[in-house]
């Protein structure tokens, strides 16, 4: 049986722009945790004669987002990471804040798909996967972010979407 070489990049599916249409800085195979609650309060007016409450919106929580499974290849962006951290004789560096991160979805021909914008991206996580030299795995990194807001948008052309899908 002959040696069939798989591209282990191939399955980063993930990418990491930073700022709008900015170039990519890390690809990932993996990406969780986008999640939004709104919290409501019940509340009558004074002029109900029902009794019937009505529920008004007052805050909104978003969960930690983490890509895992990937690699990061911007030497600018991983700086930016280890600077949110205590340093060997200092806290967190000043100045370091939120910025915003665009997560790019591909299709299996590496075509730009869905993309989520992370609004107040700041990083609270990063993990370095186990390396042994005595396999050929790809060095693997995982980092996890707090958020204050995210958007969504579609960049497939109508012709791509199924009608059935929206049946």
């Amino acid at each position: 049986m002959a040696n069939v070489y798989h591209d282990p990049f191939r399955s980063f599916r993930f990418l990491v722009e930073l700022e709008s249409g900015a170039a990519v800085v890390a690809a990932f195979s993996q990406f969780s945790g986008v999640k939004f609650e709104v919290e409501q309060l019940e509340a009558r007016g004074g002029n109900d004669s029902r009794g019937v409450p009505e529920r008004i919106s007052t805050l909104t929580k978003f969960s930690p987002v983490t890509l895992t499974k990937g690699v990061v290849g911007d030497e600018a962006f991983l700086d930016w990471l280890f600077s949110a951290a205590a340093g060997m004789n200092s806290g967190p560096q000043p100045g370091v804040g939120p910025r915003t991160i665009n997560v790019v979805a591909l299709d299996d021909r590496g075509r730009r798909g869905i993309v989520w914008t992370l609004k107040d991206a700041y990083p609270i996580a990063y993990e370095l996967a186990p390396m042994n030299s005595e396999s050929s795995a790809v060095l693997s990194e995982s980092m996890t972010f707090s958020i204050r807001g995210v958007e969504r948008k579609t960049n497939a052309p109508p012709s791509l979407i199924s009608p059935l899908f929206w049946r």
